[in-house]
Formats: structure tokens, C-alpha cells, sequence
């Protein structure tokens, strides 16, 4: 049963995730945390983490993550199988509608439309995830923030936004020196 819950998740996350891998984080915490609650939040932030720094989309390495840490390696296939399976299919049917209708303004007016939803949906997913980073699984509290979290999330981003280096060698940057600032202050790591 556990295969066929992992598939239909996905498969879900995979229909209603338009805009991309970024778009569809709020609806894997949906699925996976909330609902199912095979994964904490901070759980489900370490595989973003991990599903950003491997080569491929982040939905589909996000699936294959966390169905291979529900079930094995059967497990990732399910997910990966659910996530990918909607995406062809619709994929096929939008390019045999646009190329048939693709001068039709209704057409262009949908596509418009979405992009306000697909930002707010990103920003939403990138919002939840630093408040985990900072204040830990409970999200913002009236208390101060995790201080090593926070001079490596405020590092990273004038980093990234002033000289603009590739963001994987930051993010490997940024793990050696939390890291090792945490392990210098005693700190539990994970």
C-alpha cells in the first residue's frame, strides 16, 4: 500500500505543479509532511537541500528522495514514476493543443495568468523554508534566530547577489562553514 500512497502523492504533486520544481515544494510539504506525515519539515528541508545540490530537476530528485527514505528503492521508483508520469502526459497534450491553437489570445492570456501564482507559490516555499532554517522546526517564534543560520543565510545572499558565483559552490561553501562553526560552538548539527 505503501507504493501505491508514495505513487498517488507524487502523481498529485506532479499534476498540480506548475512552474517547476521550486513551484512544487509546497505542494510535496503538503503531501508529505502534512498529510501523510512521513517527514518533519526540517527532514523535508535537508532533501530540498540535497534534491538542489544533484543534477537533475528538484520535484523529480525530491521524489526519488523521499521515496527511497518511505519505502527503498522501490519506494523512489513509485514516487519518481507518479512525479514524471503527469508531466508527460500533459506536456503531450499541451503541445498538440498549442501547435494546433497556437494564435488563439485565450491561449496566451492562460499562460499570463499563471505567472503571478507560479511566483507566489515559489516565494511561499522559499519563506517556510528559511523560517525552518533559522528558528528550527516550530517556524518563527518571538526568539532570536539560530545565530550561525542566520550570518550564513545573510553571507550567502550578498554573496550571490554582489558577485554573482556559481550558487552549488556557495551552498558547498556554506555547509563546510556551518559545519564547522557548529561543531567549534558544540552545537548539534543536524
Amino acid at each position: 500500500m505503501t507504493f501505491l500512497q508514495l505513487f498517488w502523492s507524487f502523481f498529485q504533486i506532479g499534476l498540480f505543479s506548475f512552474g517547476g520544481g521550486y513551484a512544487a515544494l509546497p505542494l510535496i510539504q503538503a503531501q508529505v509532511v502534512e498529510h501523510h506525515h512521513w517527514l518533519t519539515m526540517a527532514q523535508l528541508t535537508d532533501l530540498t537541500t540535497i534534491s538542489q545540490m544533484t543534477p537533475g530537476p528538484i520535484a523529480i530528485n525530491a521524489s526519488t528522495f523521499v521515496g527511497m527514505q518511505i519505502a527503498g528503492p522501490l519506494g523512489a521508483v513509485a514516487a519518481t514514476a507518479g512525479c514524471v508520469l503527469p508531466s508527460c502526459l500533459i506536456v503531450s497534450l499541451l503541445a498538440w493543443i498549442y501547435r494546433r491553437w497556437q494564435k488563439v489570445t485565450a491561449i496566451q492570456g492562460a499562460l499570463d495568468g499563471l505567472r503571478p501564482a507560479i511566483v507566489a507559490l515559489i516565494a511561499g516555499a522559499g519563506l517556510d523554508m528559511l523560517l525552518t532554517a533559522l528558528w528550527g522546526e516550530g517556524g518563527f517564534v518571538p526568539a532570536f534566530p539560530d545565530p550561525v543560520a542566520l550570518v550564513l543565510f545573510l553571507a550567502a545572499f550578498i554573496v550571490l547577489r554582489r558577485w554573482k558565483p556559481d550558487p552549488v559552490m556557495v551552498m558547498l561553501g556554506a555547509g563546510v562553514i556551518g559545519m564547522a562553526a557548529y561543531l567549534l560552538l558544540g552545537a548539534d548539527c543536524t
